[in-house]
């Protein structure tokens, strides 16, 4: 009962809008059947899977309102069983997490100390739910002084860090995932001409493997879990990414990958485009007001 009207109130500006403007500015797809879908068929197919992949553009407002809707009903068919892990927080800070879902520090440490995102306006409603239903926050991400380091050195460079540094990361060496994934990078990037050597695309590879590492650390200790990953959709796209280095952590993972994007034809899909990328398709209208 306390979950129910709890999710009730905090997700109450979301069934307004969605029965109002949201929803007929936005359509879900199956991919493999490339018919209409809704948000209770993705949490429906989580029955036969542990890991739901979320890959945002992040300031799609609409798409942050369905991260919300997926996250509510995942915690209402899985009660005390359902986990949310975050790109936007990182490694270094999941103490500091923690201590604010736990009640024991202000929001304003929260956003000061764990280095909130500028638009943490749009994950706020995720994270206030997880705090009210005592929901574990995975902070997933790799900190960014690391990354940095990666770009400038190459990822041989982490050697030189000390054990609780190499803590926050996933298990040195870090396996650089190649084929399809890098031909996509490289063609995001502009070509190889763009890149001044690998050091950027390494990067990228810490970051995924970090994310991934989090994630199945989470899953091993918590089998019975249906977690809720959010990331930027690259990560995940193709089941690539982050989900091709889960996969290495943990080789019995099952995932569901939603991928959201705007588009003019959000309802005539271009599904050249579009087949590939994840299980389920969130096509949204670029004329709604982006979150930034």
């Amino acid at each position: 009962m306390k979950l129910s009207i709890i999710l009730l109130f905090t997700c109450l500006p979301f069934i307004v809008l969605s029965q109002t403007t949201a929803a007929i500015h936005y359509k879900i797809y199956n991919t493999a059947t490339q018919k209409p879908a809704t948000t209770a068929d993705i949490v429906n197919n989580m029955t036969q899977a542990d890991v739901l992949f979320f890959g945002e553009e992040h300031n799609d407002s609409t798409g942050h309102l369905l991260e919300l809707e997926l996250f509510k009903q995942l915690a209402q068919q899985y009660p005390h069983k359902t986990a949310l892990s975050m790109e936007m927080f990182t490694t270094d800070c999941q103490l500091v997490l923690n201590e604010y879902l736990g009640g024991l520090i202000r929001e304003k440490s929260l956003i000061s100390d764990a280095r909130t995102w500028p638009n943490y306006k749009d994950y706020r409603p995720l994270v206030e739910l997880a705090k009210e239903n005592q929901i574990p926050v995975i902070a997933a991400n790799a900190p960014s002084r690391y990354t940095n380091m990666v770009t400038r050195n190459g990822l041989g460079s982490l050697q030189q860090l000390d054990a609780q540094a190499k803590a926050y990361l996933a298990p040195l060496p870090i396996d650089t995932a190649t084929g399809a994934y890098y031909d996509k990078f490289i063609g995001i990037m502009g070509g190889h001409g763009a890149m001044a050597g690998m050091q950027l695309y390494q990067s990228q590879n810490l970051w995924d493997a970090t994310m991934a590492w989090s994630i199945a650390k989470f899953y091993k200790t918590h089998p019975s879990f249906k977690i809720l990953q959010l990331n930027g959709g690259f990560h995940s796209e193709e089941k690539l990414g982050a989900v091709a280095q889960l996969k290495k952590y943990a080789t019995n993972v099952r995932v569901v990958t939603v991928a959201a994007y705007t588009d003019n034809n959000f309802n005539n899909p271009d599904w050249s485009k579009f087949k590939l990328l994840a299980d389920y398709i969130i096509l949204t209208d670029p004329k709604l007001p982006r979150s930034f």
